[in-house]
This record gives structure tokens, sequence and C-alpha cells, in this order.
């Protein structure tokens, strides 16, 4: 096994300005406030609004913050990976769009598809490329520009997904610092549950299927809740048990933003008081592949060297798992 393990040393973020508040979905769809925030646990979700701009903007953006912070040369970065369910077309890759468009010319690229699971498949991937040896600087972006797959008459999808995006560098550490154990999981029979029925190879774009609103995200909800309350808290507790971590151990909790009972059940799986719960699904919704990385990023100036953090995310596929990681470095 490596001696060398991948540690997070950057984060950069992007959301959009426009705020898509309950009070506006309250005017759109038959919903409002109250049953909103009970059920879910959000207040508002960021919009793209502008129909010329796709998630790579928002991972252009995202990855530009890191670089100015860590003050980073891109040409300096060996590969890009973006995380994403809603990609600016299909067959050509996202990331390496993104990586041209940072300046990212020693770099190769590519697109990772596992759902809301993205960025955390995405911190495996980007680990292992670095503890191979071969691969010193990977860049890992989670993008959605979820807006453009939902249909804003369906008051079971429009009122959870936002647009976002956010970005870590991945590189080795000498003082064993990183991503330290993973259990990553997933099973095919849930693909039925949360889907875009029309687009891909089973169902080509039609007039048929523009007129019968197939191109947009469809979920069971209460098979999805049921899936994901019991899968991502018993992963979670999985890795925690299998490295010997307490409670007392584990400094956060960074989990998926898809409802705040979820997080809720997940936390109390792992016997976590709030304080330690990494939580914006208030000020987002559920980004898909950006919750995580935006997570880090509102909570970057919290993060102290040495700190253990439990990532844990579920999708649609079903996909899911959870990632032990040590925090390598003190923001201030």
């Amino acid at each position: 096994m490596s001696s060398i393990t991948a540690a997070i040393t950057a984060v950069g973020a992007y959301v959009p300005e426009y705020r898509l508040t309950n009070a506006i979905l309250e005017t759109i769809v038959d919903t409002n406030d109250e049953w909103i925030t009970t059920r879910t646990g959000i207040k508002e979700r960021r919009i793209l609004k502008d129909p010329d701009k796709g998630t790579s903007y928002m991972a252009i953006k995202a990855a530009e913050d890191l670089l100015r912070k860590r003050k980073l040369d891109p040409a300096e970065i060996d590969l890009v990976l973006v995380g994403t369910a809603t990609p600016d077309m299909p067959v050509a890759a996202t990331a390496v769009y993104v990586a041209s468009e940072i300046g990212a010319v020693n770099a190769f690229a590519f697109d990772l598809q596992a759902a809301c699971s993205n960025f955390l498949y995405g911190m495996s991937t980007a680990a292992s490329f670095v503890a191979s040896g071969k691969y010193k600087k990977v860049l890992l972006i989670g993008a959605d520009k979820m807006s453009s797959i939902i249909d804003y008459t369906d008051r079971t999808t429009c009122i959870i997904f936002g647009d976002g995006a956010g970005a870590v560098l991945f590189e080795p550490n000498a003082e064993g610092y990183g991503l330290q154990d993973e259990y990553l999981r997933s099973d095919g029979k849930g693909r039925e549950f949360l889907k875009i029925e029309a687009g891909g190879s089973l169902m080509p774009a039609s007039v048929e299927t523009v007129e019968n609103k197939l191109h947009y995200v469809r979920q069971d909800g209460k098979s999805v809740f049921k899936f994901a309350v019991s899968n991502m808290a018993e992963v979670s507790a999985l890795v925690m048990e299998r490295n010997g971590l307490t409670h007392e151990d584990v400094d956060w909790l960074v989990p998926h933003q898809a409802n705040r009972r979820i997080i809720d059940a997940t936390a109390n799986r792992m016997d976590l008081e709030a304080s330690k719960v990494m939580m914006n699904i208030e000020k987002y919704g559920n980004t898909t592949s950006a919750t995580l990385p935006l997570l880090l990023h509102d909570y970057e100036k919290q993060l102290k060297k040495g700190d253990n953090l439990i990532f844990a995310a579920f999708g649609g596929g079903f996909t899911w798992g959870a990632i032990y990681l040590t925090w390598a470095y003190d923001t201030n």
C-alpha cells in the first residue's frame, strides 16, 4: 500500500446571485414556506438565470476562486475532474472545456456521473491518482445547473434543487493527513426512483419526449428518502467503527444536502451533536454535485489541521457512501 496520502489543500466555490426563495415558489406552484421548510429545511436556492451559461460557467468560476486563493499557476495542475449530472452537452466532457478555460494546459480531464454522489466518488478518484505517485495536483470540481432539468410546475422537485459549484485541490501529504478510508456502494435497482427518462440511448429525444416533459428529473420521493436515510447513516457509522472512531473523535460530519431530516438521521446514528454537523441547505437547497465542496467552502475558516471529517452522500442510481478524511491545513 502506498505511503503517500492525498490531502485537500485548497477550496473554492461559486453560487449564482439570483435567490429563488420559498416565497417566490409560492407564486409558482401549490406550496408554502412552512411546508417546504418543515419537510426539507430549505429556505432558498441559487439559480443561474442566464440561458447562455451552463454548468461549465460555474465550474470555471469555482476553479478560479480556488486558484486565486491558493495563488496557484493552473499550468501546474495534472488532472481536472468534474462531477456533474448536468454536463454542458453530451459526448464532449465538461471537464475538458473547464481545464482549457482555466489554463490547465498540462492537465488531462474527464467527467464523473454518479448523481448526488458525484463529489464523493470524485474524492476517491482524485485521491487514488495522487496516491499513485504519478500526479501531484488534482483539481476536483462538483458543479450542477439543476434548474436546467427541473420542471417548475412539479412541486415535488422544484422546491429541492438549486445551482452551484465547488472545487478542491488534492495534493500529496507527507504527514499522513488526507483521505484515510472510504466505503462506496451502488445498487442499480434504484434507477427507477430518481431519473430523467428521455435524452439517453434508451429513449432518444423526439417531439413526443419534449411535449411529454420527459427531459425533466422525476423522483419517487418516499422511496428515495427511505433508502437515503438508512444507507447514509449506515455507511457513516460503519466507517467510524472500522477506524475506531467515537463521536468524540469526529470533528465534523460533511453530509450531502438533500434533506434536513436525512442529515439529522445520519448525525443521530453517529451520535454527533448539532455543532459538529455542517449544514447550509437552507441557503442553497440540493445542488447535487456541489453540496459537499460548498460545505467545505462555507466552513473552511472553522476547520483546523488534524480535524477528523466524515463525508457522506446518497444519489440516484442508487449510489452512496462515506469517506473519512483528516484536514491538512489551518485556514488562518
